[in-house]
């Protein structure tokens, strides 16, 4: 369902008259139909690379996009984010042509502090009080190891410090909980965000939830992942949406957790790719595979360990490799950062840099119970703003 938006400010000279409307990226459409579609030259799609054609191939169904028509009811620019980080530009140009390049999304990060006491449970308070779904479920999964939540009762405290995204006037994307902390019949428990890992206050690892296993055992990685890079020379943004790694055709590919196999088949650009949901929001991609398994379908359960396919070169690639893809509610992830063994801060340096975390966070966190800080967002205006 398109949606139609104000248009408050005039996002290029002369084009009085002209409006933007919101829509959902379809399944399965590739950029190729999008452009046929819109009447837009093939040529648009065929002179990417093939690194800019494997990044197309992100955009999910459901995905929110803009279109700026003109006063003909004309497309002019179509604004199609790909991350959160990085959003494909189709637009045409003064001489009448078409053009796509990969833009940064601009947004603001706002700091902020929830003080609340129990009232019904942490999940219904939070988002009652911020309007954040999101916030309510990093919450839970920040303490759903270590904290009985059954065991709560009517007027416990709960302090979350978190930063959030904030773009065209609404939350955008999921926030990051840099400390919190919850009482437990009066009895206070901590989360600190250290080195992009949650830890109770005596420094032991808490972030059970990441816990991947290698989809390829010592593999080498052969491309990073990145969400948005400014290319010197090419004087272009580029991101890459997951880890490469190097390994000869044939070579097994396990899944890296259990769960259930959510797609197996051919994706535009990943080639033959088996996709893998996991409890928490999580989901695995696997792509540019020579073959599948005997017996992977879609919908059977899945442990981890359990060969899924083959190295191959399938779709857009340039030899055999695995293109390892790690997304949380629809949002990539850096999975060289997800597969890590639970750990300890045992080394002098980095106690001492956590304690003094602790100790800070600890003393914001008094210091908001005692003054009865909260200073919560509500969003509740839709702002166009000059970047689309």
């Amino acid at each position: 369902m398109i949606k139609k938006i104000a248009l408050f400010l005039v996002l290029q000279a002369g084009l009085f008259g002209s409006y933007i409307e919101e829509f959902e990226w379809q399944k399965g459409v590739f950029l190729s139909n999008f452009l046929e579609f819109h009447n837009i030259p093939a040529s648009v799609y065929n002179d990417l690379s093939d690194e800019d054609k494997e990044l197309a191939a992100e955009v999910k169904a459901g995905r929110k996009c803009l279109v700026l028509w003109d006063n003909n009811d004309q497309p002019l620019q179509f604004y199609i984010p790909v991350s959160s980080d990085l959003a494909m530009v189709i637009k045409k140009t003064k001489q009448k042509k078409w053009n796509l390049d990969f833009q940064p999304i601009n947004y603001s990060v706002k700091s902020d502090i929830l003080n609340i006491k129990i009232e019904k449970n942490p999940t219904s308070d939070i988002a009652y009080q911020t309007g954040n779904n999101q916030l309510a479920n990093a919450f839970l999964a920040v303490f759903k190891s270590g904290v009985n939540f059954n065991n709560l009762r009517q007027g416990d405290k709960l302090v979350v410090f978190y930063d959030q995204k904030v773009r065209l006037g609404r939350p955008y994307g999921a926030p990051e909980i840099t400390a919190a902390m919850i009482e437990e019949r009066g009895k206070p428990k901590y989360r600190y965000l250290f080195k992009e890992k949650f830890y109770d206050e005596k420094g032991q690892e808490v972030t059970k939830q990441f816990l991947f296993a290698m989809p390829i055992i010592g593999a080498k990685v052969r491309s990073k992942f990145t969400l948005k890079r400014f290319h010197p020379i090419l004087k272009k943004y580029r991101a890459h949406l997951g880890t490469d790694y190097a390994a000869p055709s044939g070579t097994k590919i396990m899944a890296a957790g259990d769960g259930t196999v959510k797609s197996v088949g051919w994706q535009n650009g990943y080639g033959n790719t088996v996709e893998i949901s996991h409890s928490g929001g999580y989901k695995t991609l696997y792509a540019h595979m020579k073959s599948f398994a005997k017996g992977i379908k879609k919908g059977q359960s899945i442990k981890q360990g359990t060969v899924i396919g083959y190295v191959g070169s399938t779709g857009l690639s340039t030899g055999p490799h695995l293109h390892m893809g790690l997304y949380k509610n629809g949002s990539p992830m850096d999975f060289q950062k997800a597969v890590h063994i639970e750990k300890k801060i045992e080394k002098t340096p980095e106690q001492k840099e956590f304690e003094g975390i602790v100790a800070a966070k600890n003393a914001e966190i008094k210091k908001a119970i005692d003054n009865n800080v909260s200073a919560t967002l509500i969003f509740d205006n839709y702002e166009i703003v000059q970047d689309l």
